[in-house]
């Protein structure tokens, strides 16, 4: 008998517009997971507010919050079973924006941050001891654009990220070609624009999510308009951001570009992300002395537009969520090379965005 030792929460796309033909998507997906052969099975689904495409879990493992992706602007909490890894709704709030797409709970497990990119803003909400959200606290317009006139029109946050010591969150704006820093006031529950107001990617680029290196000391930052991957020094006093270079994802002379997820192995060797059109993961190694990157290989996703992808706690395989062929599959990560190998493990999920991991 297979043992499935974690739960994987699966956010997915309930209204996708772009598409004329719909799956009918329940929700959020809670899949069981074998961490010591990758392989996925169905355990039940929950539908919350409209399109859960975005997802986070509290450090305590009892909650987990998803972003309604819509003109509405909202997030929900749920309560989470540990027995069965089902999911209840305690409640929903507004954003006081339009379409959020990316959120995370701070290490204490007080407040939630929400950057929302229709609106162009970030959001700030405290949670209550028993992981439902109150108002928001905190609400920042950002302002400003850049020189694609179809895509950075005006501002258009994409994630929003803590750094290791929960000092500062970094807001990676699509529409600024900025990161966006942030003071986080736990005791008043505010953002605060930092003394140093932001990190810079190359005009045109497109930030859209970023990684921290494991040391603390180094960020990596995806721009999904451009295809590449810039990383800079990190300071976790000051958080200044100076680059150090910045990569192609795609092999030379491939057109289509739209990058959509980066992670870092947990050993802070290796940097993979997720390419749409060209459907594959790029892996780099990184550089132990100057956090410079060296290219190891593209693996195909075996599938259409990988969004969100995940390494499992023990870094021993990735899930690459395939948006629009609604699949997920498994990968064996090689942990001496960086390479990923199929494990033959797929599991069919309607428009699939985000994987979360939790253990049981």
């Amino acid at each position: 008998m297979s043992n499935f030792d974690y739960y994987v929460f699966v956010g997915t796309y309930t209204k996708p517009m772009w598409l004329d033909k719909h799956e009918n998507s329940e929700g959020i997906y809670t899949l069981e997971y074998n961490s010591s052969t990758g392989e996925l099975k169905h355990k039940s689904s929950t539908m919350g507010d409209e399109n859960p495409s975005f997802l986070a879990i509290h450090p305590n493992g009892k909650s987990l919050y998803s972003v309604g992706e819509n003109e509405g602007g909202t997030v929900s909490s749920f309560s989470i079973n540990k027995e069965t890894g089902q999911l209840t709704q305690l409640n929903s709030q507004s954003t006081k924006s339009t379409g959020p797409c990316h959120l995370s709970v701070d290490s204490t497990g007080k407040f939630l941050l929400v950057a929302n990119y229709s609106g162009g803003a970030s959001t700030m909400l405290p949670i209550n001891e028993n992981g439902s959200l109150e108002s928001a606290s905190s609400f920042i317009q950002h302002s400003g654009s850049s020189i694609d006139p179809e895509r950075q029109e005006g501002p258009h946050a994409h994630s929003i990220n803590i750094d290791h010591n929960n000092n500062f969150a970094l807001v990676p704006d699509l529409g600024l070609d900025k990161i966006l820093i942030f003071k986080i006031d736990l005791e008043n529950g505010k953002l605060t624009p930092n003394d140093i107001p932001h990190g810079e990617v190359k005009p045109g680029s497109g930030p859209r999510h970023l990684d921290f290196h494991p040391s603390g000391e180094l960020v990596y930052v995806l721009n999904e308009i451009s295809a590449t991957i810039t990383a800079f020094s990190y300071n976790p006093k000051t958080a200044e951001m100076k680059e150090i270079e910045t990569v192609s994802t795609l092999p030379k002379n491939f057109s289509t570009k739209s990058c959509a997820d980066i992670h870092i192995s947990k050993d802070g060797k290796y940097v993979y992300a997720s390419n749409r059109g060209h459907d594959s993961i790029v892996i780099f190694n990184i550089n132990e002395n100057n956090g410079k990157m060296e290219y190891v290989a593209h693996q195909s996703t075996f599938g259409g537009s990988p969004r969100n992808f995940g390494l499992d706690p023990d870094g021993n395989f990735l899930l690459a969520a395939n948006q629009d062929s609604c699949d997920i599959y498994s990968f064996e990560v090689d942990k001496k090379s960086g390479l990923l190998s199929s494990t033959d493990f797929r599991i069919e999920i309607p428009y699939p965005v985000c994987v979360k991991f939790l253990k049981k």
